[in-house]
């Protein structure tokens, strides 16, 4: 008989972890894991703990209760330093992109490669303008954040996740405020990552169709708790209530 046991252990874990901020508890005893290699959609309303869990598996939070495995590393009692080493696997692109606004695109892409202070000016140049072909946008190295619009932000600020050669990336939310096309390149760029770099990835999103594109696990947050665990596939087949209303909305999105 075949052993359910995964082959490798998880790459990012929650066990069994709760966070309440005053009298509001934002996660209440969630687990899910996710393994190497794989991308694992966090999908719920907004304020329901999605960006939170983020926030712990950065350590910029700690659980109340609970363990946060993060890179094999049971982080949840890391002190800052530790952490930072952490963070040099495991990188977020966040929802605004957190761009420096006086950098230029390809300056902003640099940055966390001048930081390791071991490459030639010209080794920059090059990993700058492979990274930013990868993504697309090479044509604007040169621009300030400021001439771009939302998604290009966002195409560079995974650019800049990239130059730190991480083996994991969290993607607050990539797809919101931008064009349905974007929203589109943007899911296939982060498939594609996926496949070319063999990241583990982590995707916040309350858009059904990059879950759809992305996933090999979902998560769905309800009310602080995580109320479905699973695949698209069977997350389909959910017979949660809420569930159903976001997958007949996206429905309804679809039809227009």
């Amino acid at each position: 008989m075949p052993s359910s046991v995964p082959p490798t252990k998880p790459y990012i874990e929650f066990e069994d972890v709760s966070k309440a901020f005053v009298d509001n508890r934002v996660l209440d005893h969630v687990s899910f894991y996710v393994m190497p290699g794989e991308t694992l959609c966090i999908l719920g309303r907004s304020g329901v703990g999605k960006s939170v869990s983020l926030h712990h598996i950065m350590g910029f939070l700690k659980p109340d209760e609970g363990r946060v495995i993060v890179a094999f590393e049971d982080i949840t009692d890391y002190s800052e330093p530790q952490l930072e080493e952490v963070r040099k696997k495991v990188t977020m692109v966040f929802q605004n992109g957190a761009l420096f606004d006086s950098l230029t695109v390809g300056e902003n892409v640099a940055f966390p490669l001048r930081e390791r202070r071991d490459l030639r000016e010209e080794q920059i140049f090059q990993i700058i303008d492979g990274l930013l072909e990868m993504v697309g946008v090479k044509e604007m190295r040169d621009l300030l954040p400021s001439d771009l619009s939302t998604g290009m932000k966002r195409s560079v600020a995974i650019a800049r996740a990239l130059a730190a050669q991480p083996e994991c990336v969290l993607y607050d939310e990539p797809t919101t405020m931008v064009d349905p096309l974007m929203a589109q390149l943007l899911g296939d760029l982060i498939k594609k990552l996926k496949f070319q770099l063999h990241l583990t990835s982590i995707v916040v999103t309350h858009d059904m169709r990059l879950a759809k594109k992305l996933a090999d696990r979902v998560v769905f947050l309800q009310e602080g708790k995580a109320i479905f665990f699973g695949t698209y596939q069977e997350l389909e087949r959910s017979s949660q209530p809420i569930v159903q209303e976001f997958l007949e909305l996206d429905e309804l999105k679809l039809g227009v």
